[in-house]
């Protein structure tokens, strides 16, 4: 009896220990795409966000890549538990977020022009929008969550030829289409060009031999993939963006502590100036005799053009109709006298 006693108290002292000692959770593997990899401007954010997400509990471990198709299959296939990599891969993972990335949908024009200022903005606001506690549950899909949101700068059309300056003389012209994103060949297609199948590690190189007319990139690219040499004498980028790439953290929910997504969102907000310092180095490192600006006509003429892509698009089933409608009212909060907020467009969707 004194025997079994005391193993019954030792057990309860065993049990005690055990609940009093706080849970461990096994290191986080992120996997992180850079166009350059481990020595990036994004990878050296990931490293800092590694450090401060330890306040909330996650040991993260980071792993680079320069191949974007890898680092998602990795993430998806359960070789990392999260991943940061561009909108047109996490989309995915959670269409709402997704949606940022879309044509033309966080561009602002007044008065005929470009105003950068302002499209950023529109980016700005719903970062913070989705990281309000409020959005928690559009920042959830099946066992995945969005962690964070960042900038990663304005798509520019890069042409090899400046007569390729309006919508109608995109006509024919040969452009780079990545083959994950079915919504570009469905553009393409509406402007009367050809797509020619590309990804984002053959895009650049099909640019530089000539194989296409026109790509689709950030000035953050310029230098690494060396455009210089598809643009030529007679080419150009053109101040016009055709979306406003992000990238986002994406990762499975139960890899991580409770209360994780919460957290990394707010910090990548925190972040948001970091990014757009580095988007505003980047357009100043293009050779400032690159750029084209593009007259009022044909400035209004794109947007038009892309708003109607835009909703064909989602009604094709390629968009996701909600967050169009989050974006479409952040886009009139930054420019209410828009013509487009006077218009049920996007507003009435379910």
């Amino acid at each position: 009896m004194k025997l079994a006693r005391h193993m019954s108290q030792v057990g309860l002292a065993g049990l005690i220990a055990i609940s009093a000692t706080p849970v461990v959770h096994a290191s986080q593997k992120v996997c992180v795409y850079d166009l350059l990899g481990a020595s990036g401007d994004l990878f050296n954010m990931a490293k800092d966000y590694a450090v401060a997400m330890q306040k909330s509990g996650a040991a993260i471990e980071l792993k680079g890549y320069t191949d974007e198709r890898v680092a998602t299959e990795d993430f998806r296939t359960g070789q990392c538990d999260a991943v940061i990599a561009t909108a047109f891969r996490t989309r995915q993972f959670n269409a709402v977020a997704g949606s940022i990335d879309t044509l033309g949908a966080t561009t602002i024009v007044r008065d005929g022009k470009i105003d950068m200022a302002a499209s950023y903005d529109v980016v700005r606001k719903l970062v913070q929008t989705y990281a309000d506690p409020a959005a928690a549950k559009l920042m959830a899909e099946g066992p995945y969550e969005i962690g964070g949101i960042t900038p990663l700068g304005a798509a520019y059309p890069v042409v090899n030829d400046r007569k390729i300056n309006t919508v109608e003389a995109l006509a024919g012209k040969r452009i780079a289409s990545f083959d994950y994103d079915k919504a570009q060949a469905v553009m393409i297609q509406r402007i009367g060009a050809q797509p020619v199948s590309a990804d984002i590690t053959n895009f650049s190189t099909k640019f530089n031999n000539g194989s296409v007319d026109m790509i689709a990139a950030p000035s953050l690219a310029y230098k690494p993939l060396e455009l210089h040499k598809g643009i030529g004498s007679n080419g150009a980028m053109v101040r016009f963006p055709i979306m406003i790439l992000t990238y986002q953290v994406v990762f499975n929910r139960s890899k991580f502590p409770e209360g994780f997504g919460q957290a990394s969102r707010n910090y990548w907000m925190t972040q948001f100036d970091r990014s757009l310092q580095l988007i505003r180095q980047a357009d100043a490192s293009v050779p400032p005799g690159t750029w084209m600006e593009l007259s009022s006509e044909n400035a209004y003429k794109y947007t038009l053009m892309l708003r109607e892509s835009r909703i064909d698009i989602a009604q094709k089933g390629l968009y996701d109709k909600r967050g169009l409608k989050v974006i479409k009212k952040v886009r009139c909060k930054v420019n209410p006298v828009d013509p487009e907020c006077t218009t049920k467009s996007e507003e009435d969707w379910k």
